[in-house]
């Protein structure tokens, strides 16, 4: 089996190594003299490949994937012709149901390594309903032509796609009809996907002048600079269901781009904290609401912290029919160092770099009796968790959820309880 990739012009660093296991980031990992680890992209634990290393480090070697000389029984032809080209997609080599247990061990594995965590209570990864087309969100880079493309997975640039299968499928019948002049200035290119098949498309730029383009009828069409918006036509913001639930999201505003999995973790919440009457709820870094939403009318008290204006302006139309709702814009960092309440249940859903050290201590200072971590990164999921544990807190359960079919992002819900098991 021979894999195509990018024509480097020199053989001398072409090497033959069997690998051994996958690790975080979508690379297969193997070895080579001193016992130096290689990391292969597109590559299957038990295969013997042939590959040309691009760069070498003190303790471990990147290389690229050359020819597989013994494939893995567990190895499919991928589904998209530009798959081992493209960044995006890291395992469509692989079965579904193969996908999720790698990543289920690589969680695993996280948690152990990083968090020296015996033995993590690690539940088996729950499936996407949709293997194919389950993102209502995708982003684009432009070519120097002006093309749609997505960056390599060398990171050299970007190239024009003619095919994507992550998109839903009203998405993938617009954006192919998309092109733009490259002297626009165009940093990345969003669509959207929200109820009833509304598209929404989103202009990045660093220059503030609004471009001049023909639109389609229908479409909105939002320029963002930074914070700054420009609605070009339609509106600014879409609609987007959850457990039958509309939610307002903003063209700059963060949303889970699996919706169907969306419902998942929700309902995933809802079954393991349990709130009453007199629960002080903390739902951190809240964006528009989505957790919130759902507490909100069965909790005294629910207090969201959230840094995005445009995220808290969705969130008090999202949340506007409850009294018993606060919501604090600003970093977490800085907000819950100053708050005066005892929370009973906390819910985290920190971007990936994962918990600002300053958040953590006030978090700890807080004490909740319960808290509901939700990570898109195992490797700051398990420095996190490892300061919870020192603090006192028991791991009672992580939960990974497949946002995020054929790739390696791995998204998860962590349960700590503080306190003696009962």
């Amino acid at each position: 089996m021979t894999i195509q990739p990018e024509p480097q012009g020199d053989d001398s660093h072409l090497l033959t190594i069997r690998l051994e296991k996958l690790v975080y980031g979508g690379d297969a990992l193997g070895r080579i003299s001193e016992g130096r680890a290689v990391f292969v992209p597109f590559g299957l634990p038990g295969e013997l490949v042939k590959v040309r290393i691009v760069d070498e480090k003190r303790g471990h070697v990147r290389a690229e994937l050359v020819e597989v000389l013994e494939a893995s029984p567990e190895r499919i032809p991928p589904k998209c012709k530009h798959f081992g080209l493209c960044g995006g997609c890291a395992y469509q080599q692989l079965p579904y149901p193969a996908q999720l247990r790698y990543k289920t061990d690589i969680l695993r594995d996280q948690l152990v390594r990083i968090g020296k965590i015996p033995n993590p209570p690690v539940e088996p990864m729950l499936a996407s309903p949709f293997e194919w087309n389950y993102r209502n969100h995708i982003q684009f880079h432009l070519t120097h032509e002006g093309k749609l493309g997505y960056f390599r997975a060398n990171g050299r640039g970007v190239f024009s796609i003619t095919e994507c299968h992550l998109p839903q499928a009203a998405l993938n019948k617009l954006w192919p009809s998309l092109e733009f002049d490259p002297d626009l200035g165009l940093e990345r290119i969003a669509l959207r996907l929200g109820l009833n098949d509304e598209s929404m498309l989103v202009l990045e730029s660093d220059n503030p002048e609004v471009p001049e383009l023909e639109l389609e009828t229908g479409l909105s069409v939002v320029h963002q600079t930074g914070d700054d918006l420009v609605v070009m036509a339609g509106e600014a913001a879409m609609t987007l269901s959850v457990k039958d639930r509309p939610f307002r999201v903003s063209a700059a505003s963060f949303f889970q781009v699996n919706t169907p999995m969306a419902e998942n973790m929700v309902e995933h919440l809802l079954a393991h904290l349990p709130v009453s009457s007199r629960t002080i709820l903390l739902d951190v870094y809240c964006g528009v609401g989505l957790f919130s939403a759902f507490f909100a009318g069965r909790v005294a008290r629910l207090i969201g912290i959230e840094a995005s204006p445009s995220a808290c302006e969705d969130f008090a139309v999202n949340l506007d029919e409850f009294e018993n709702v606060e919501l604090y814009e600003a970093p977490a960092e800085i907000v819950l160092p100053a708050l005066d309440v005892t929370p009973d249940i906390a819910i985290l859903d920190p971007p990936r770099a994962g918990l600002d050290k300053r958040a953590l201590q006030a978090l700890l200072a807080l004490s909740p009796m319960r808290i509901a971590y939700v990570s898109c990164d195992p490797s700051t999921l398990g420095r996190d968790l490892a300061h919870f544990i020192t603090a006192g807190y028991r791991l009672v359960q992580v939960t990974p959820f497949d946002l995020f079919p054929q790739t390696y992002s791995i998204e998860s819900i962590s349960i700590l309880e503080k306190g003696p098991l009962t």
